[in-house]
C-alpha cells in the first residue's frame, strides 16, 4: 500500500508563498510523525513526499526527512527551470537513492504558456538524461500545453498530479474529460487519483466525485492510475482516512488486481520504489 502524494511542511521556513497565513488547517507544521499516524491508521506502508515550496531548500528539507525514515519511498523535488545552472542541483539530487522526480508549480505561474518556453527546455532534456520523472501540476486550462510538451518529449516519464484539478465544485466535466482522454490516448503519461476531494464544494460525496474517478479509470486504466492522499491539503475537506475510504468505495467494482495497481503497484513502478 503506497500513498503516491503527500506533503510535510513547516511554515516558519518562510518559502510557502501560496499558504494563507491565517488558515487554521494549512498554516501549521505537519511533521513526519503526524503523517505516520495517518498512514498507520489505514495500512499505508510507504509514501511519496512531494514538494510544496519552490525552493532548493525545500528539496533538501525533504531529503533530510527521507534520510530519517524508510517510510519515505520517493521524493518529488523542485529546481528552477528558468536557471540552467540548476542542472547541477538536479545531478546532486539524483545521487540520492530516493530522489525520483521534479515538479515546477505551474498552477501558480501567471503565464499559461510558461511550460512551452524555449528557455526551460534544458530541464526536460536533463530529466531524461538523468532518468528522472516529471510531476505535472496544473489546472484544466493547462492541459493542451502539457499535451504538446508530452508529445515533444515522448521519452519523458510523466505523471499528472490531481487529474489536473477539475473544478468539481462547478460541475465542469465535459471539456476536462475530453482533455484527459487525449492525454491518455496520445501520450504515455500516468495520472494521480488525488486532489479531487479538495476541488469539490461542500458536497464532496461519492455521487459528486464518481464521474471524475470513473472517467480517469476508464481512460488511463489501473496500470496508469495511482492513488494519493494529498495530505494535509485534503484536510480542507476531510481527514486522511475519510478520503482513503471514499477512494475504496469509488473503485469497489473493479477486480482486485486492478485495485492493487491503483493503491500501490502503479506508484511502485513509476517511482521505482
Amino acid at each position: 500500500m503506497i500513498d503516491a502524494h503527500f506533503h510535510l511542511w513547516n511554515p516558519a521556513r518562510g518559502d510557502y508563498g501560496w499558504m494563507p497565513k491565517d488558515d487554521p488547517v494549512l498554516a501549521r507544521p505537519y511533521r513526519l510523525p503526524d503523517a505516520c499516524a495517518a498512514f498507520d491508521a489505514v495500512g499505508i506502508n510507504r509514501a511519496v513526499l512531494v514538494q510544496a515550496a519552490p525552493s532548493i531548500e525545500e528539496t533538501e528539507y525533504m531529503l533530510g526527512i527521507a534520510d530519517s525514515s524508510e517510510r519515505i519511498a520517493a521524493i518529488v523535488g523542485w529546481v528552477d527551470f528558468e536557471n540552467v545552472d540548476h542542472r547541477h542541483h538536479l545531478e546532486r539530487f539524483a545521487a540520492h537513492d530516493r530522489f525520483r522526480s521534479v515538479r515546477p508549480m505551474v498552477q501558480d505561474i501567471q503565464d499559461d504558456d510558461w511550460i512551452l518556453r524555449p528557455d526551460i527546455r534544458w530541464a526536460f532534456d536533463a530529466l531524461i538524461d538523468l532518468d528522472l520523472a516529471f510531476d505535472a501540476l496544473g489546472f484544466p486550462r493547462h492541459a493542451a500545453r502539457f499535451l504538446q510538451l508530452f508529445r515533444d518529449y515522448p521519452d519523458l516519464r510523466v505523471v499528472i498530479d490531481h487529474g489536473f484539478k477539475p473544478s468539481v465544485a462547478s460541475a465542469e466535466f465535459d471539456e476536462w474529460a475530453a482533455d484527459m482522454e487525449k492525454l491518455a490516448d496520445e501520450t504515455n503519461a500516468v495520472c494521480k487519483l488525488s486532489g479531487l476531494v479538495t476541488e469539490a464544494g461542500q458536497d464532496h460525496g461519492d455521487d459528486v466525485l464518481r464521474p471524475y474517478v470513473h472517467h480517469l479509470l476508464e481512460v488511463f486504466g489501473p496500470d496508469r492510475l495511482m492513488w494519493g492522499s494529498d495530505w494535509p491539503v485534503c484536510r480542507l475537506k476531510c481527514e486522511y482516512a475519510e478520503w482513503r475510504q471514499q477512494a475504496f468505495r469509488l473503485t469497489a467494482d473493479i477486480p482486485e488486481p486492478a485495485k492493487y495497481r491503483i493503491f500501490g503497484g502503479t506508484a511502485r513502478d513509476f517511482y521505482r520504489i
